[in-house]
């Protein structure tokens, strides 16, 4: 007798439920009630003869069995959706943290506009993992630090050079001359990399400085606000803070060094052969190792100014 064949809506109902953790999220993505979901995911329990996921009031999460499956469905479902959205124009979608559209991408981007007048950007503000298909993003900017998703085709950009930064006003009330005056300072740092000054302080050989008093931001652009209005000393990309940099609001006292991390763009692997995106990953690239060497000019300029001022 033949086994009796799973449905595709049970597959694709258990596959969004095994993956958000939750059957009310699953409803929500696949625009269907949670007791559809709940019918569909019991149905193919039922087919099979096992249970495929441990449910309780906050959480459905899968057993040893529904993770296997769970995992085979996500690459089918996703190799599904890579095929049709070959098929389909979709806009050229950049993915990238908000901190990196305000300080380093809106300044440019009239650039490639000019470059690519013919060609439609969107954007999609996100710092985290993300599915190309799902989430209908072409190129994404991450930092080394996160794992891209498996398929995804990667590109080294630059080495992230990280330093403190204020306002001249805030160096000049604290007397910050080298690293120890520090410890009269107050260093800001974000929820997203809490380790930046740790960070520094090993790039830089320097010990770290006790009794300093810390304020935490949300986001590096909310850090780099605050710096800029002398609330404080933040630690920060310094591709974050060129602009700022070059316009006198902030300086960087002891400079810049490379820290432990690389900035890196992720390629949706079924739209590499696609000219936009060619086009976007050479403008990106260009553009950030123009900004890196605008920088290094920058930051020699300033020591030849304090030198001959000296």
């Amino acid at each position: 007798m033949q086994t009796p064949r799973p449905s595709l809506n049970a597959l694709r109902a258990f596959e969004a439920v095994a993956r958000l953790r939750s059957m009310t999220l699953a409803a929500q993505e696949l625009c269907v009630t949670h007791g559809a979901i709940s019918r569909q995911v019991k149905a193919l329990e039922d087919t099979l003869g096992i249970t495929l996921l441990v449910r309780s009031a906050q959480s459905s999460d899968p057993t040893p069995e529904g993770k296997r499956l769970a995992e085979g469905l996500t690459t089918a479902f996703s190799l599904i959706d890579a095929s049709i959205e070959q098929l389909k124009p979709e806009p050229l979608t950049l993915s990238c943290s908000a901190s990196i559209m305000m300080n380093w991408l809106i300044p440019r981007i009239a650039g490639f506009h000019r470059r690519y007048p013919q060609t439609e950007l969107k954007f999609n503000m996100n710092y985290d993992q993300i599915d190309f298909v799902r989430d209908k993003i072409s190129v994404a900017i991450r930092a080394s630090t996160i794992a891209p998703p498996k398929d995804a085709i990667t590109r080294r950009l630059i080495d992230e050079w990280i330093g403190p930064v204020c306002s001249p006003e805030y160096a000049q009330s604290i007397g910050l001359a080298a690293p120890a005056d520090l410890a009269r300072a107050k260093l800001l740092s974000t929820r997203t990399r809490p380790e930046a000054w740790s960070d520094w302080f090993a790039a830089t050989d320097s010990a770290p400085v006790s009794g300093a008093l810390t304020d935490v931001y949300e986001h590096f652009y909310l850090l780099i606000q605050a710096a800029a209005c002398g609330l404080g000393v933040a630690l920060a990309p310094q591709m974050l803070v060129m602009n700022d940099l070059v316009s006198g609001k902030l300086i960087a006292p002891f400079g810049f060094a490379p820290g432990p991390r690389q900035l890196v763009l992720w390629i949706a692997p079924h739209l590499r052969a696609h000219a936009d995106v060619a086009q976007l990953e050479q403008w990106l690239s260009e553009e950030m190792n123009e900004s890196l060497k605008e920088m290094t000019a920058f930051l020699r300029a300033s020591d030849g100014a304090m030198l001959g001022g000296g």
